[in-house]
C-alpha cells in the first residue's frame, strides 16, 4: 500500500519518543493495563499518534477486559489497513494506520457482544485522543 505520509526512520525517530517509535514503526506492543487511554470514557475521536489521521470514535469503544483500548469498528472503512501477521507462531490480523502505515495493534473476531463481532485491540501509545468537549 502507498501511504500519504512518507518519512524515513530518522524522521520518525525525531518526531516520536523511543517507546512510540518501537510500537508505531517497529510493531512492538505496550504492556497490558498500562496505556493512558484504556479507561478513557469521554466522547471524542482517536487519532494516529504519528500522523493525526482519524481512526476510531468513542462511540465504538468498549471494555473488552483485554488490557488495551478496544473498538468494534474504525471511523471509516479506509481509516485502517489490515495485514496478515504470522509472527509469534500464530496467524493474526495486524491493524495499521492507512495514512502513514504505523502499527496500531491487532483485530480479533472474538467480540460477539458488539455489532460487528470484532475487537480492534489497540496500543494506547499509538493513539491520541481528541475530546469532543
Amino acid at each position: 500500500m502507498t501511504y500519504q505520509v512518507k518519512k524515513s526512520d530518522d524522521e520518525w525517530r525525531d518526531e516520536l519518543s523511543s517507546d512510540e517509535f518501537a510500537v508505531l514503526r517497529q510493531a512492538a506492543t505496550e504492556r497490558p493495563w498500562t496505556g493512558e487511554l484504556l479507561d478513557e470514557q469521554r466522547e471524542g475521536i482517536y487519532r494516529c499518534k504519528a500522523c493525526s489521521a482519524e481512526l476510531f470514535r468513542s462511540t465504538t469503544k468498549f471494555d473488552s477486559h483485554c488490557g488495551w483500548p478496544s473498538f468494534y469498528d474504525p471511523s471509516s472503512s479506509d481509516a485502517v489497513e489490515l495485514i496478515t501477521d504470522s509472527t509469534l507462531g500464530m496467524v493474526r490480523t495486524e491493524v495499521r494506520c492507512a495514512n502513514c502505515g504505523s502499527h496500531l495493534g491487532h483485530v480479533f473476531d472474538d467480540a460477539p457482544q458488539t455489532p460487528t463481532g470484532d475487537r480492534y485491540c489497540m496500543n494506547s501509545i499509538s493513539l491520541e485522543f481528541e475530546s469532543a468537549e
